[in-house]
C-alpha cells in the first residue's frame, strides 16, 4: 500500500514540476534569468525520475 501512495506522491510531484518548468519558461520569454527554465528543467527531471523508480517499485510486486 505504501508503494501504491509513494507513486501517487510522485505523479502529482511531475505535475507541480510540468507547471512549474511552463512558468519558468514564460517568464523567461518575458525576461526573467535563463536560470529559471534551467532550474525547472532540473526539477521536472528529478521528478520523472522519481516517478518512474516509485513505479518499477510498485510493478515489481511484493518483496516480502
Amino acid at each position: 500500500m505504501t508503494h501504491r501512495i509513494s507513486a501517487l506522491i510522485s505523479a502529482l510531484g511531475v505535475l507541480t514540476a510540468v507547471v512549474l518548468l511552463v512558468a519558468s519558461v514564460r517568464d523567461h520569454l518575458s525576461g526573467a534569468s535563463v536560470l529559471w527554465p534551467v532550474a525547472g528543467a532540473v526539477l521536472f527531471l528529478s521528478a520523472s525520475y522519481t516517478l518512474v523508480r516509485d513505479v518499477r517499485r510498485l510493478r515489481a510486486g511484493p518483496t516480502d
